[in-house]
């Protein structure tokens, strides 16, 4: 289970207790949040190797299961040759046409200036105004809400997660030659309420070699687990893959 920006394992509780009659989860702090360390300096192959631990210690054939920009470590982990043998995707980031704005070529950096500066707080609405795509006039009143501390607490891993995703936010499209090596069966799932993301789970479809497509209707970004626990026993359960 591989979660995506400002969140820890614990985003993914609920859908571990649905999943938890089927399969055997492993649901992980990534680096730098909750329970995990944080050795500097951060690399997106350090992240894999955290994963390559993970597949390791499980000792038995992995599925990898990734949210949003997780998801985009998870197909990353497969591109990287990591023992799996099934993946799933809930919108992983992916601009591939001017749908929308493509991520600033110094978003990352910027991220770690705001961060080092302690303005924590200016990160996580940079990200949301950046990334995720929200006006800054919604995202302004969010600071005094409850949950906002929360989410300052997880800012320098924001960088991170940009490191992860920056590739794939360019708005090119994407080639079939890039994903050729990414066999194993391949869920991509959307809610149909963010448009660019829908259009990049498309365009990611179109071109893995084992890809199956499903949208989950009316699901928001922050998509409940129920549907995504029904979508993903449906899904491992068949054809020996868990």
């Amino acid at each position: 289970m591989i979660t995506g920006a400002l969140s820890n394992r614990a985003s993914h509780g609920h859908l571990v207790e649905l999943l938890a009659p089927e399969f055997t989860v492993f649901n992980y702090d990534r680096r730098g949040r909750g329970d995990s360390g944080d050795t500097p300096p951060y690399a997106v192959q350090r992240e894999i190797e955290d994963l390559d631990a993970i597949i390791d210690a499980a000792a038995e054939p992995v599925l990898l299961y990734g949210s949003s920009s997780g998801a985009n470590l998870a197909i990353q982990a497969a591109l990287s040759g990591l023992a799996i043998t099934g993946l799933a995707l809930w919108e992983p980031n992916f601009i591939v046409d001017r749908s929308r704005p493509a991520l600033p070529g110094d978003y990352v950096e910027h991220l770690h200036e705001l961060v080092s500066a302690g303005r924590r707080g200016d990160a996580v609405e940079y990200f949301m105004t950046a990334a995720v795509g929200m006006p800054a006039e919604f995202v302004a009143p969010m600071r005094d809400a409850p949950f906002w501390p929360a989410q300052e607490t997880l800012a320098h891993t924001l960088a991170y997660d940009g490191a992860v995703v920056s590739d794939n936010m360019s708005g090119k499209p994407l080639t079939a030659e890039s994903w050729a090596s990414v066999a194993v069966p391949t869920l991509i799932l959307d809610g149909s309420t963010v448009p660019w993301m829908s259009v990049g789970a498309d365009a990611l479809a179109n071109v893995l070699p084992n890809a199956e497509r499903r949208t989950l209707a009316g699901q928001t970004h922050d998509v409940a687990p129920e549907p995504v626990a029904d979508a993903l026993t449906d899904f491992f359960g068949t054809d020996g893959r868990r």
